[in-house]
């Protein structure tokens, strides 16, 4: 069972620290969010809330993930980077396969790409990209990657994406996996088709059996199984390695988790709430990965 260590609604000024507490206490990856702003009128209903309002405040920060990976690589030696996930989409192909593949290089391979269709029309009427066939455009988008991302000559014939020879450098050292976030049809159709993994993020314990055996008749369909792809899960449920296990066995491979979700960062035993977020990832290491 892998690790990944989720960074989402943490202080950008905190990530280079908690990635190195990561790094040395054997983590397997680091995953980053990804939002553009903030809009003060939502036009789109959020998925995962009841109310379809988003669950974070207007000053959250959502750093950019490609930015942040290039530094985090320079002063890990471990670690695995990966979006959890890239609104890939809201942002043209080319801008998409020079950040992930500049950033492949400098970290030296350790890079990962999760992908989602996306849910806020806001942020893609501001960056110029359509909303409504964001789901085909990524479809294809994904084949274009694979073909730009390969040394030497590429071209790109599709109804979305269409370009003569071209080269992009850098390129890098090696296939990058594009993992494929989202558990509605048209989601685990694209993980069943196209995805080298899955991320699934937010389920109750009674809500995993049903979503895994969903995705895998996806698969099925296209003659794969579960073994064929890293299956990434972030369980709502306390950590144990007896749960953890028991995720395996039903074939999960990562669970994605902020060890200091459960964390008091006001506790006076810590000289700051950094202190304890990183005491908290220690102590999840200590407890959870050293026997996983």
């Amino acid at each position: 069972m892998k690790i990944w260590m989720a960074t989402a609604f943490a202080a950008t000024d905190e990530l280079l620290e908690l990635c190195v507490a990561a790094d040395r206490n054997g983590y397997h990856g680091v995953t980053f969010s990804d939002h553009l702003f903030y809009a003060e009128t939502q036009t789109s209903q959020y998925p995962y809330t009841p109310d379809g309002k988003r669950m974070w405040q207007h000053d959250t920060p959502w750093p950019d993930p490609w930015v942040t990976i290039g530094a985090l690589s320079s002063i890990t030696t471990q670690l695995r980077f990966t979006t959890n996930v890239y609104i890939a989409p809201a942002r043209d192909l080319f801008t998409v396969a020079k950040q992930v593949s500049t950033a492949a290089v400098l970290s030296g391979g350790r890079v990962e790409l999760g992908v989602g269709a996306g849910w806020s029309r806001d942020e893609f009427d501001q960056t110029g990209q359509r909303f409504e066939d964001r789901g085909p455009r990524l479809d294809e988008m994904i084949d274009a990657l694979h073909e730009l991302w390969q040394p030497g000559w590429a071209a790109f014939h599709g109804e979305h994406y269409d370009f003569d020879k071209l080269t992009l450098e850098p390129t890098p050292p090696g296939p990058i996996p594009i993992n494929v976030g989202g558990h509605s049809k048209p989601a685990l159709r694209r993980v069943a088709q196209r995805g080298d993994g899955w991320i699934g993020t937010y389920y109750k314990p009674e809500e995993i059996d049903g979503v895994l055996a969903e995705l895998a008749a996806a698969l099925a369909v296209e003659g794969r199984d579960l073994s064929d792809v890293e299956v990434l899960l972030s369980p709502i449920a306390v950590p144990s390695l007896d749960y953890y296990r028991e995720l395996e066995d039903k074939g999960v491979d990562g669970i994605v988790w902020a060890p200091w979700m459960l964390a008091d960062v006001s506790d006076d035993r810590f000289a700051s709430p950094l202190e304890a977020r990183i005491e908290a990832t220690e102590r999840f290491a200590d407890e959870i990965i050293a026997y996983l």
